[in-house]
């Protein structure tokens, strides 16, 4: 709603000319100026540079040998520490909410179960009607 209040108060602003100039230069120029002087990616804050993009992708990068320096056990034992600094992040249900989500899905299994075995026999009885009962 202030959006609405403000872009009818910038329709009716004279100032916002389609033909505006700052300091007698046109809007395009000023644009085309701008788009001169910046030869170089320029990100959200404006300070990006190639140089720094590169430093910054080259100092994260491990090479071969810092991988192989790592032992076996050390490996393990951060993977476990990894693995425990996950399991913290895990939003753990309540116990009530715990006890319905089993209830559903013994139930679900539990009517799964009856439609599976009602098929089975159906469709035995059936092939053994088709093909007869020899005994």
């Amino acid at each position: 709603m202030a959006e609405s209040k403000r872009r009818g108060e910038d329709a009716g602003d004279e100032r916002l000319d389609d033909d505006a100039t700052v300091d007698g230069v046109a809007d395009d120029d000023v644009a085309d100026d701008d788009a001169t002087e910046a030869e170089e990616p320029v990100s959200r804050g404006g300070t990006a540079t190639r140089k720094r993009a590169r430093a910054e992708s080259t100092e994260g990068r491990k090479t071969r040998k810092d991988t192989e320096r790592i032992g076996l056990f050390a490996r393990i034992a951060r993977f476990f520490r990894e693995v425990v600094a996950e399991l913290r992040k895990v939003i753990w249900p309540t116990r009530k909410e715990l006890l319905t989500y089993t209830a559903v899905v013994v139930t679900f299994v539990a009517v799964m179960l009856a439609i599976v075995a009602g098929l089975d026999y159906g469709f035995a009885k059936a092939v053994l009607f088709v093909f007869g009962n020899n005994s």
